[in-house]
């Protein structure tokens, strides 16, 4: 019998009592117990409103690689039928043949698997299970098939970095169904290292608070894994290298435009910056239950370290951990009470920083008190309460039997009162299933309760006589499970006269058990339990014995022992007679070790020869099938007095090998053991050799034990045999002894034959027999050979044999095509035959199928795919074995080309005897033929006669190929290939397209159809300067095709540019007291920028242009603007940048505009026009090669006239066109100068009449780099002294013309031209000057527009 012990509260343990359980749901809900069981067989004709037992999550995310389970599970009697609803209408499962419902169950199987897509069945399931009594509905189940996509392509440049300087390596996964896990590996898929330096973020960003040249490496490669389908995405490799100072300077020289590089910055220690979060204070909002994760990274030099505060609070101690070094706080179980502001400070030797966060802790409902289910009798009363929690505050609504109480049908005995619905006098027809909704804007809860209206009468559903036995002094519980309704009433008796029992002694509990704390000897007897309510009473005997304690009287105790001793433990035992009782003993709490050594009798433990291993804790158990006691003793093993320690070793060899008793198939084998070494040899070895079919080569034959010196060894006929032994003990196996002598057996028929018999034909008519051969030594005998049967299978004809030399095949001829044919191969020597063997079946060979499939059928499903039916060829035509049959097709013209050019043939093959096949990946709007043939094995049937079929119209492709070309003020035009597949007949194209502006935002978006002729377009009236993106694509009568985008830019109206210039201040206007520039606007293209401003204040101020990376450190860059214009033109920006730019006037202290930051366009590919293909560019080289060759010659003159050559003459004879300023859109230089550059340069138009060079007519300060202000000039306007060459000077991208005097011994500055793109090669000559302020520059030919040559004289 069973001891129960337990504890005194209204319900015990389930684990103990498996039939209380059911009596602990009764103290809150009577119900009827649904599952197998006496309980269910006694109750077996109630009937019960459905519950809900098992379903799927609420947020249930699927492989789509598996079939789709959606589970809903549910008890009731009768057994409820179940129904289900899609995104809230009714799904018809009998509609879907991939759908199917478990028997007897509501669960879905969705077989996608076979056919069908998992997103074909995404969205909002619920269940509903009814029968007579109600019905209860599960969770809305919101099912989404899992995603792990791609990352999406992109060219990750290489990042060059100074040492010590902070760094984000972005990973930006794909969004993913759950979302991915993000870790850093390298290309051998080791981790990378982390630290307090290198760190990654709960976004999956690597971050460095500072790089070292150990973190240079060419694979840093972010990982997305997507655990539910077990999938792993990688992103590009991204390549840094981090660098000194000094070779930052040479790669800045040397490869600054191939490398991305991040500021120039010291690497000199710096105070902590937070990389993320940015500013000094955010925002977190969380969810109650959910884990609270807050991340601060900062970046600094030395490396900061990480602290958390919560303000004006404690940071719970068994709920708070510390994540990646301290830089993520992690609170668990976040509740209510962790709302707050936490504080996260980052701190090093240079500096401390602060960042507030502060968070908000919401909650989705959670339950108070759920509604529970009601048992009750005609006319009682009761109630079902739900009440739930949350932030906000849950609403909560109910629903009858799955509908909304407000539309349900009216029960007079219902009163809703909010979260509480009140019964009174309740009838039969109050029974149905109630539910409770409690839901807020972060979820719901939804409870399903029933009404059970039941007039039943009492019923006791303990087994009637049942007997408790129980250890004295012990507590003793007396089960006594009923039902009923009305909820009867529980009294107890003892004996049959006795009186109730009461509280004073006894515990009655409400489940109807009966506790008695202390058991004693007096309370044994028979007890009587006796249910009752208002429609009857029912009765039950059980029965309690009150056993004697098992004890201990003989400990085992403390015991010594040397190793190599004897010790005895003693454990003697009392226990109650009529029980069994059974000794057990431990060593340190498991079993005793598997040893002869050790030997146990009624009350003792003896272990002899004690080993060290045998020290340790011995326990003797006790126990009978109520109570169990123990005792425990230490046994400890000492070293024994020294003795020299033997060498253990390997046996040696066995010696004297002897043969006797020589029969037949039989020899004895005796032999002298070698020295065993201190280990007992455990066994012996046997091999043998046979010198007759394979000398040297040894076989095992035997094993025996270790304590025999003889063996029977069983032998093979025609063998000459010699035998060897080896010893084996726990150290090893001995060497081989001696071979003994050798001993030959005489011959004998084979006993066995080959095997592997196979019969296949190679030809039509014939039958290929093999079979795997016996070896010399089963051969038994000589003149081993083989006897070969055969007959057809279905024939009445004999046996046909024939005996073959000791070979594997045989081969017959003349065969009937594809016959089947018993076979058989027997074994036989000079001796005899061997047994007779076992047959097996064969066919003769296979020939090429004779009839084609008939009557094939084409159905065309759609553009792209087909399915084709055959009629199957009649089997005696095969001739062989049918493997399958074979589509060829191919297409044999394009319906809107009509190329009646033959493609190459398509294949596929469909296994078996099918009928019926798809054809996939078929090309829309195309002719198509195909045949259809048998496969056997022998090779292809016939070709049926070619079946024609056309596909329809599908949708084209994208448009082959889209540019962008020439570009102006107001105008674009697009050129275009048509689809490389149009798929059909195309209608239209539609081209829609929107413009850009400086901060990459997109403007509204026009659609524009064009006709299908069409091959160029001309888009008018756009925004100058602007950046448009374009949408095409092409159409048939079937739809759009795929689109091609691209992206163009009109050129910058100049004139307007000018036109910005400030109204004339002192014009009838009043001048503004305090000077200010406003409105700053940048329009950049891909690495320029157009800079305009509005200027309020005194007249001839002289404006500069500052700008840098935005976000960066390091020192603005300075642009002096030409007079007192109010626009200029910033360029060699790099593409995809952003940029900070400011505008300031010169000797106006603090007199600077606020800062305006612009966005560079992505780097494109060039588009423009090879110059020197164009007619107007080879007539202006020709012309400026005749001017040359003109100067030439009159040089020529003069000099031979010992005439002099003024300079004057050769500005007046180049004036027009090569030195006049141009403009690029028509060949000439001019852009950015202001109004007065427009101008062309006449003679005379460099210099004044008074012959000076004044400074206020350049436009750019290089005129300070010469001597002094003013040059001199001869009497005729020329310079003085002879040039020997005209150059143009690139000075931080701007040309300048010059010339070089050879007397003077440095440059004069004529004229600036216009500015230089910062990718001009320069030519390696340098002109150096003697002025302080002018440094050495290279000089050269630069090509901008038409070529500006040096002029020699």
């Amino acid at each position: 019998m069973q001891l129960k012990i337990m504890p005194k509260k209204k319900c015990l343990s389930a684990g103990r009592v498996p039939l209380i359980l059911f009596l602990c749901q009764m103290i809150s809900a009577l119900e009827v117990p649904l599952d197998h069981g006496e309980k269910a067989k006694l109750l077996e004709d109630l009937v019960q409103p459905p519950t809900i037992t098992q379903q799927s999550p609420k947020d249930y995310i699927i492989d789509p690689r598996e079939n789709i389970v959606i589970q809903c599970e549910a008890k009731g009697k009768p057994p409820p039928s179940f129904s289900w609803t899609r995104n809230g209408t009714h799904f018809d499962i009998d509609k879907d043949p991939l759908v199917t419902m478990k028997p007897g169950s509501g669960t879905l199987i969705i077989n996608i698997m076979s056919e069908g897509k998992a997103e074909t069945y995404e969205g909002v399931y619920q269940c509903t299970a009814r029968n007579e009594r109600g019905a209860a509905i599960s969770n809305n189940i919101v099912v989404r098939p899992s995603r792990s996509p791609l990352w999406t392509k992109e060219k990750l440049e290489p990042i060059t970095l100074q040492n010590g300087q902070p760094l984000v390596l972005p990973c930006r996964p794909p969004i993913g169904l759950p979302p991915a896990i993000i870790f850093w590996m390298d290309n051998s898929f080791q981790r990378l290292p982390q630290s307090e330096r290198v760190s990654q973020g709960l976004n999956g960003d690597l971050y460095f608070s500072n790089v070292l040249p150990e973190d240079t490496r060419e694979d840093y490669i972010c990982y997305a894994r997507f655990n539910h389908t077990q999938t792993i995405q990688q992103k590009q490799p991204i390549s840094l290298k981090v660098i000194s100072v000094d070779e930052l300077n040479d790669t800045i020289a040397a490869n600054l435009s191939d490398t991305e590089f991040y500021g120039a910055k010291s690497s000199k220690e710096r105070p902590p910056t937070f990389l993320t979060p940015e500013g000094n204070a955010s925002r977190k909002e969380e969810l109650r239950g959910n884990v609270l994760s807050l991340e601060c990274i900062a970046e600094g030099l030395p490396t900061p370290l990480i602290y958390w505060i919560k303000e004006d609070g404690t940071l719970p101690a068994n709920r708070t951990f510390y994540r990646n070094f301290q830089k993520t706080l992690q609170i668990i179980q976040v509740s209510e009470a962790d709302s707050g502001n936490y504080q996260c400070i980052a701190k090093n030797t240079l500096g401390i920083i602060r960042h507030t966060i502060s968070v908000t802790v919401k909650a989705a409902p959670y339950w108070i008190m759920a509604p529970r289910n009601l048992v009750l009798s005609p006319g009682e009363d009761g109630t079902l309460i739900c009440r739930a929690n949350g932030n906000p505050k849950p609403r909560i609504s109910w629903l009858t039997n799955g509908v909304p109480t407000e539309i349900a049908p009216d029960d007079p005995s219902r009163r809703i009162d909010g979260d509480t619905i009140i019964f009174s006098n309740v009838q039969e027809r109050s029974s149905a299933v109630y539910q409770c909704n409690a839901s807020n804007e972060y979820g719901y809860l939804l409870a399903n309760a029933f009404v059970n209206v039941l007039a039943e009468l009492p019923r006791i559903l303990t087994p009637a006589n049942t007997l408790y036995q129980v250890i004295a002094n012990r507590p003793a519980f007396l089960d006594c499970a009923f039902f009923g309704s009305p909820l009867p009433t529980i009294e107890w008796f003892k004996g049959a006269k006795g009186s109730a029992l009461h509280e004073d002694i006894y515990v009655i509990h409400e489940n109807g058990t009966l506790e008695i704390p202390v058991a004693q000897k007096d309370n044994s007897g028979t007890y009587t339990c006796v249910a009752r309510n208002k429609l009857g009473v029912a009765k039950n005997e059980v029965h309690l014995e009150i056993k004697d304690p098992t004890r201990i009287l003989k400990q085992p105790e403390y015991a010594v022992v040397q190793r190599g001793g004897r010790v005895s433990f003693e454990c003697k035992v009392k226990h109650d007679h009529t029980l069994i009782a059974t000794v057990t003993w431990l060593k340190d709490n498991g079993e005793l070790p598997n040893d002869e050594r050790f030997t146990v009798d009624k009350d003792h433990l003896v272990v002899t020869d004690v080993r060290d291993s045998d020290g340790g804790i011995y326990t003797c158990v006790a126990n009978t099938t109520l109570d169990e006691v123990s005792a425990s003793a230490v046994l400890s093993v000492v070293a024994p007095t020294p003795t020299p320690a033997p060498i253990y070793d390997v046996p040696s060899p066995p010696f004297d090998l002897e043969l006797t008793d020589q029969l037949d198939k039989s020899v004895q084998l005796s032999w002298t053991p070698g020295d065993d070494n201190n280990s007992p040899i455990t066994k012996f070895i046997i091999e043998y050799e046979d010198a007759m079919h394979e000398a040297g080569l040894w076989h095992h034959q035997a094993e025996v034990s270790g304590t025999q010196t003889t063996a029977q060894l069983k032998l093979s006929p025609y063998v000459n045999y010699s035998f060897r032994v080896m010893a084996e003990n726990s150290i090893g196996r001995s060497l081989p002894s001696e071979a003994s002598e050798q001993y030959q057996t005489k011959a004998a028929e084979p006993d066995k034959n080959p095997t592997a018999v196979e019969g296949l034909g190679s030809e039509p008519d014939n039958l290929v027999i093999t079979w795997k051969p016996l070896n010399g030594f089963e051969s038994n005998g000589p003149g081993l050979q083989y006897k070969v049967s055969w007959r057809q299978k279905d024939g009445d004809d004999e046996w046909t044999s024939v005996v073959v030399a000791n070979v594997s095949k045989y081969i017959v001829s003349g065969t009937p095509t594809f016959v089947p044919y018993l076979i058989k191969v027997q074994a036989l020597n000079v001796m005899g035959f061997a047994p007779e063997p076992a047959v097996v079946t064969g066919h003769s060979g296979e020939d090429l199928p004779m009839v084609a499939p008939g009557n094939v059928r084409v159905n065309v499903v759609n553009s792209t795919l087909a399915e084709v039916h055959w009629d199957p060829v009649p089997l005696k035509s095969i001739r062989g074995r049918l493997q399958g049959y074979r589509i060829y097709y191919w297409k044999a013209q394009s319906a809107s080309q009509r190329n009646r050019r033959h493609l190459e043939k398509k294949i596929l093959t469909f296994q078996g005897s099918k009928t019926h096949g798809m054809l996939p990946g078929l090309e829309p709007f195309s002719h198509y033929a195909l045949n259809v043939r048998v496969v056997n094995g022998k090779g292809e049937g016939p070709a049926s006669p070619d079946r024609a079929f056309s596909t329809p119209e599908g949708v084209p492709s994208a448009p082959s190929s889209l540019k962008i070309v020439n570009p102006t003020l107001d105008s674009l035009t697009l050129e275009w290939d048509p689809p490389s597949r149009p798929n059909g007949i195309l209608t239209e194209y539609t081209l829609k397209y929107q413009p850009i502006n400086s901060t990459h935002e997109l403007g509204p978006l026009i659609d524009l159809k064009i006709p299908a002729n069409k091959t160029r377009w001309t888009l008018k009236n756009l925004n100058f300067s602007t950046r448009y993106k374009f949408y095409f694509y092409a159409q048939t009568s079937v739809g759009p095709g795929s689109q091609i985008t691209e992206e163009g830019v009109t050129t910058v109206d100049e004139g307007k540019m000018a036109g910005i210039l400030p109204p004339d201040v002192g014009a009838g206007k009043v001048q503004a007291v305090n000077p200010r520039i406003s409105n700053l606007t940048a329009a950049a293209a891909e690495t320029s920028a157009n800079i305009s401003w509005k200027y309020e204040g005194p007249e001839h101020v002289n404006f500069y242009v500052e700008y840098g990376v935005a976000g960066s450190k390091e020192e603005w860059r300075k642009e002096i603007v030409n007079g007192s214009r109010s626009f200029f033109g910033l360029k060699g920006l790099m593409p995809g940048t952003a940029y900070k730019v400011r505008v300031g006037a010169e000797g106006h202290s603090g007199f600077v505009s606020s800062e305006a930051v612009f966005e560079t366009g992505p780097a494109m590919a060039s588009r423009q026009v090879d110059i020197a293909t164009q007619g107007w560019f080879i007539g202006l080289m020709c012309a400026v090669a005749l001017l040359i060759l003109i100067l030439l010659i009159v040089c020529f003159i003069r000099r031979n006239k010992g005439g002099k050559y003024p300079v004057k003459e050769k500005e007046d004879a180049h004036a027009d066109p090569e030195i006049q300023p141009m403009k690029e859109d028509d060949g000439t230089f001019g852009e950015y100068s202001d109004a007065e550059d427009h101008k062309p340069l006449k003679k005379g138009s460099r210099t004044p009449s008074d012959r000076t060079v004044k400074k206020e007519d350049s436009d750019d300060s290089l005129v300070d780099y010469g001597e002094g202000v003013n040059g001199q000039f001869n009497e005729d306007g020329s310079f003085i002294g002879q040039y020997s060459a005209f150059a143009i000077l690139n000075h931080k991208q701007v040309g300048y013309l010059t010339t070089l005097d050879e007397k003077l011994g440095h440059l004069q500055v004529l004229h600036p031209l216009l500015p230089l793109h910062p990718h001009f090669s320069l030519c390696p000559k340098t002109i150096c000057a003697n002025s302080p302020k002018l440094a050495c520059f290279t000089t050269c030919l630069l090509v901008t527009g038409p070529l500006v040559p040096a002029l020699h004289p």
